[in-house]
């Protein structure tokens, strides 16, 4: 049996108001545990064509609690798959104008799960920027406006600040382990430790784990279909139908500009996140604000 439908069939056993019979219950259970058994860490994984040393003892051990952690997340792993219909297709296009690997990608669903996240630290958006860091890489970040939350410009910056990172560390997973730490954290460490492999590197929780949850999410969305998430791509999310009106002015009212406009402020608001308020100052001179509107 799939996945999927395993672990639907404890959910609902879990969740049913009826009590079921004992016995049946402790089938499905057995039936469950014994098929996540079965499951094995794939014999290769990689990260933008660098390997994960797999033949370590430790390093697998690393790597096999981000594969059986996220198997518990069946509708996690959905949600991944639902989205990235509507933004690996941008992402893809960018990463290809910018001569990097496609892989990179998969720095934003380990990142923001491909949805405009929060993180207790104040990190923002689908590349989850920090505001000074943002402010460094060109977005605008004020009170009006956080770019951190527009999607194609916050991807532009991530792979500025990914360029970066490669130019310094020479390696596609140390510059990944860079983006989720500081770069300049990342090489105090290196040079504090005196070694030149991420995975010979003792790090914080977080960053520790993060090459082995971004290895993991890549395998699991390019092989998702032999899990059972069969999810085709009309069923994905799809990014809106758009045009896009430059505006040079100072809109007083968003509300009303969205109703000149033949369109309504919740749509304004949704499709152009990176708008904070009711309203917008006039943007810089020499610039325009470009604000999507349903096509």
């Amino acid at each position: 049996m799939k996945l999927f439908y395993l672990l639907l069939t404890v959910f609902m056993i879990s969740c049913s108001d009826s009590k079921p019979l004992i016995s049946d219950t402790a089938e499905e259970a057995s039936n469950f545990y014994e098929f996540v058994s079965s499951l094995e860490l794939p014999e290769k994984l990689d990260f933008c064509g660098e390997p994960l040393p797999l033949d370590d003892p430790e390093i697998l051990e690393r790597a096999e609690r981000e594969f059986y952690l996220l198997l518990q997340q069946p509708g996690q792993l959905i949600l991944y798959i639902k989205r990235s219909g509507r933004y690996f297709p941008m992402f893809e296009r960018i990463i290809r104008e910018q001569n990097m690997p496609d892989d990179i990608k998969f720095l934003s669903v380990a990142e923001s799960a491909l949805y405009q996240a929060r993180s207790s630290a104040g990190a923002i958006g689908l590349w989850q920027f920090m505001p000074e860091t943002a402010k460094m890489m060109g977005l605008k970040v004020d009170e009006y406006v956080d770019e951190r939350r527009h999607p194609e410009k916050s991807t532009y910056a991530a792979m500025k600040y990914l360029k970066d990172g490669y130019n310094k560390h020479k390696s596609w997973i140390l510059t990944a382990a860079g983006y989720n730490m500081g770069h300049y954290g990342l090489s105090e460490n290196l040079n504090f430790q005196s070694v030149e492999n991420y995975f010979e590197l003792y790090l914080n929780e977080e960053t520790s784990r993060y090459i082995f949850r971004v290895a993991i999410i890549k395998h699991f969305l390019q092989n998702a279909d032999k899990y059972g998430f069969n999810i085709p791509m009309e069923k994905r999310y799809k990014d809106d139908e758009v045009k896009i009106i430059s505006v040079k002015n100072a809109i007083n009212d968003l509300s009303a500009w969205a109703r000149a406009e033949g369109t309504t402020y919740k749509h304004v608001k949704r499709l152009n996140p990176w708008i904070l308020k009711r309203k917008l100052p006039a943007p810089p001179k020499g610039t325009v604000y470009e604000i999507a509107i349903p096509e």
